[in-house]
């Protein structure tokens, strides 16, 4: 058999996620770390050179493109028809940058103070390219990060949001619902 790009289903298997679903694609160069870690629901494609790390829990029907890393300490969900643009780094934690304590992983935790919150992708959201999203922040159902942007707070439902710190920029449209029902009932679930 001749080897693919992306893991083979038994491979998968084998490399000890907690759930893996269906048609799922995941590149031989995206690296995984602590895979018991992380569920990935089904019809989901990991491009090269990404980085899942920690606590992530994927839906179905998710694209995450090359370069993005996912750091997943304090927990990241991305929810069902969720994309993730390249070159995307989403934190789920943060060192303490004050001068009062020490940082990176090399040092005893002792002398850290590393601090973090759970970072979800509700529904339908939608990153760009060179984006970055820091701890605790909720994309609602339908939000979209221009590219370039960094996220430090929850960009609400249905809105574009863009620039560094994002700001509103405009509503999204929601045809996408109507859509994602006509797949339903042409390809099933």
């Amino acid at each position: 058999m001749m080897e693919t790009s992306f893991y083979t289903e038994s491979e998968l298997a084998a490399l000890g996620f907690k759930q893996i679903g269906k048609q799922v694609m995941i590149s031989r160069k995206a690296s995984v770390y602590s895979p018991e870690k992380i569920s990935i629901g089904d019809h989901v494609r990991i491009d090269d050179f990404c980085i899942l790390s920690g606590n992530i829990t994927i839906g179905s029907y998710i694209h995450i493109s090359a370069y993005t890393a996912l750091y997943g300490r304090y927990g990241i969900v991305l929810e069902d028809f969720v994309t993730i643009s390249g070159r995307v780094i989403v934190y789920s934690q943060n060192d303490d940058y004050s001068g009062s304590h020490l940082t990176n992983p090399m040092v005893p935790v002792e002398y850290t103070n590393i601090t973090g919150a759970e970072v979800v992708f509700k529904k339908h959201a939608i990153v760009a390219s060179g984006s970055v999203i820091l701890p605790g922040v909720c994309m609602h159902e339908g939000a979209c990060l221009g590219a370039m942007s960094m996220a430090k707070t929850d960009i609400p439902e249905w809105t574009i949001y863009a620039g560094i710190p994002a700001k509103k920029v405009s509503q999204r449209d929601r045809k996408i619902l109507e859509l994602e029902q006509q797949m339903k009932q042409n390809y099933g679930r």
